[in-house]
């Protein structure tokens, strides 16, 4: 008995001096400004982190934009939901690039796609922005970068922007606020498993 309450104690004093810690790096971040992330990497579930970033500002009342790029003509779970609740989109109506296979179409709707991008960004209604798969965008060469980093660094001050995608530029990684890279260790596809709706889309 006296060795377990030795223990909890020892616990306990651990505990406190993180609080300790955690409160202190609390206390220190008062800077308020919208923000910059970026959810990259070859894993599953970088479109799926942003959508819940805007599901959670649509639960706090926010208003939000997407704009979906590559998989603009599949049907997509979270676009049916989040309309519905107010969510703006803009949709790249060319689909994966791999099926199209035509460079000057997919590099019109890319563009088509990012003027409205350009409107969002620039629309203090806007409170998070999410720009899916926009990474893809950049590197062929179907929207510039340097226009990309004048869009999200002249945006409204409030403003958060999401961007996810594999093979983010170094230069938005520079440029953002917080970067989360999401790693392939298994997927189902690599299997034979077909993609599950609801899950997958």
């Amino acid at each position: 008995m006296v060795e377990q309450t030795d223990k909890d104690e020892r616990h306990k004093a651990r505990q406190q001096k993180l609080k300790q810690k955690v409160d202190a790096r609390i206390e220190a971040a008062q800077d308020e400004k919208g923000l910059f992330l970026i959810i990259t990497g070859n894993g599953k579930g970088k479109s799926t982190s942003g959508f819940g970033t805007i599901a959670r500002a649509v639960g706090h009342g926010q208003k939000c934009g997407v704009a979906q790029f590559i998989k603009g003509t599949w049907d997509c779970g979270e676009r049916n939901l989040l309309q519905s609740h107010g969510v703006d989109f803009a949709v790249m109506a060319t689909g994966f690039t791999w099926e199209t296979q035509n460079k000057a179409a997919d590099a019109a709707a890319a563009q088509e796609t990012w003027t409205e991008c350009k409107k969002m960004l620039a629309d203090e209604r806007y409170d998070v922005v999410l720009l899916d798969e926009l990474t893809y965008m950049v590197t062929y060469d179907y929207i510039d970068l340097d226009e990309v980093i004048e869009a999200i660094t002249n945006r409204p001050v409030m403003q958060s922007v999401i961007v996810t995608g594999r093979s983010a530029h170094r230069s938005l990684i520079e440029l953002a606020d917080t970067v989360s890279e999401v790693r392939n260790v298994k997927h189902a596809f690599e299997s034979g498993i077909k993609a599950r709706k609801g899950v997958d889309w």
